[in-house]
């Protein structure tokens, strides 16, 4: 079993073309937002990234479970994808439950203990408030995802993408503003446009499978009851990648608030470097998504000889797609940054911080695809040790250079060398090793 650079690419589009679509959703909130001040566009930072941290823990396991369901799809396996699947969901819908309840009772509080500005603290909490209604679409939605990048059908995840932003952008126009009728809402209203654009793609996902998925070879809608046995099997792989993610997201938010102590502006700056950084982590995201995929089914077809190549191919190739993105943006920073802003002041303040950002993208397209190897061979286990690793690495860099130095917010931004640097060398060497060849899930 060989993937061709073609074969790896048709797999690569669609879960592109989808994290596009799903950072439009960011994007638009942003540009819509920075149109309405910098204390909107700093909460809707923070507020972003503190539901990331959560909704990470449902990405989490469906990394796990898609880990699971490439390795069943390699093996021929069909029939028993799908009791992985429902499985995954209901724990999901549970987990969803849990986190909508520890939200709304405990986010204020949590919020009022570590934003500094009051007015940044009033929009963020007013954010909140709407945008975890989001859980309850956006956990299920994980599990179709994880359900189509597994078996390697991964074209649904372009359209389904273009639905949701389509949704999102519209209502972020109608209630931000208060468009046709509609009540001015500000940074509520991108958080309810959000949410209501999860719950479309929900919908999408769920009637697309019915009617277009051989859902009877995959077992997909055998309903079966809850089974304790078979998800205890699912959360042996997934629980690490869950505490993994939540990990990275939370330190990531950690990054924010550090920030958020620097001022409004250096808020402002990073959340624009935030968003702009998406035009290279998406298409690294794709390609390591793809690899971990790739890795499984390797395995399950028995080809582990053909994983180290496959893994280097997917970063050349992830190469040359980034390069040029980065190319364009050096050439026309400021009209590349009026997407987010119209303020002049702030487009030069942020530009530093972006070429910085931009830098750290040749560490992590090789970082990130390596490490998502890692998850592929089912040793998540091993992933979360090497997480683990390099967060404490890195929360100890943030607390040097911004608590401590205070540093320009350009400087702030070397974080993200720090941990990819890490995360690279870790994830070269246990590929490299091949100790993860006999790894049984």
């Amino acid at each position: 079993m060989r993937f061709t650079h073609k074969q790896i690419w048709v797999i690569t589009f669609p879960i592109l073309v989808s994290l596009l679509m799903e950072h439009l959703i960011n994007m638009t909130d942003t540009a819509f937002l920075g149109r309405v001040g910098e204390v909107e566009l700093g909460a809707s930072a923070l507020a972003g990234v503190y539901y990331m941290a959560i909704y990470m823990l449902a990405f989490g396991f469906s990394i796990g479970a898609q880990i699971l369901i490439g390795r069943r799809n390699g093996e021929g396996n069909y029939k028993d994808i799908g009791p992985i699947f429902i499985q995954g969901v209901l724990f999901l819908l549970g987990l969803a439950t849990l986190m909508f309840t520890v939200s709304r009772m405990y986010t204020p509080s949590v919020l009022r203990s570590v934003i500094d500005s009051e007015q940044v603290y009033v929009a963020t909490n007013d954010y909140m408030k709407w945008r975890v209604f989001g859980f309850f679409f956006s956990f299920v939605a994980v599990m179709f995802r994880a359900f189509f990048v597994g078996i390697t059908t991964t074209r649904i995840l372009s359209i389904n993408s273009l639905v949701m932003v389509g949704t999102n952008v519209v209502l972020n126009y109608l209630l931000i503003f208060g468009k046709f009728g509609f009540p001015a809402l500000g940074i509520s209203g991108a958080a309810i446009g959000s949410s209501v654009a999860e719950l479309v793609s929900m919908i999408f996902y769920i009637l697309y499978t019915w009617k277009k998925v051989d859902w009877k070879k995959y077992a997909l809608f055998n309903l079966s009851s809850f089974n304790p046995k078979l998800l205890s099997g699912i959360l042996n792989i997934s629980i690490w990648t869950m505490i993994q993610s939540f990990l990275a997201m939370a330190t990531w938010f950690l990054f924010f608030i550090a920030v958020e102590h620097l001022g409004e502006r250096p808020l402002a700056v990073s959340n624009i470097v935030r968003s702009a950084a998406m035009f290279f982590f998406m298409p690294v995201s794709a390609f390591a998504a793809t690899t971990s995929s790739l890795v499984s089914n390797l395995i399950g077809a028995q080809a582990t000889s053909q994983v180290w190549s496959t893994c280097l191919k997917t970063i050349k190739m992830c190469y040359l797609f980034v390069i040029p993105i980065g190319i364009i943006i050096l050439l026309a920073p400021a009209t590349f940054l009026r997407i987010y802003t119209d303020d002049p002041q702030l487009i030069q303040a942020t530009i530093p911080s972006l070429f910085v950002m931009m830098s750290a993208v040749l560490l992590s397209t090789p970082g990130s695809i390596l490490f998502n190897a890692v998850s592929g061979t089912g040793n998540t286990r091993m992933a979360l040790f090497m997480e683990f690793g390099t967060l404490t690495l890195y929360v100890l860099y943030i607390i040097y250079i911004v608590f401590y130095l205070q540093a320009d917010v350009a400087i702030c931004w070397t974080t993200e060398h720090a941990y990819w640097s890490i995360l690279l060398i870790l994830g070269f060497m246990y590929i490299k090793s091949g100790k993860w060849a006999g790894k049984k899930i």
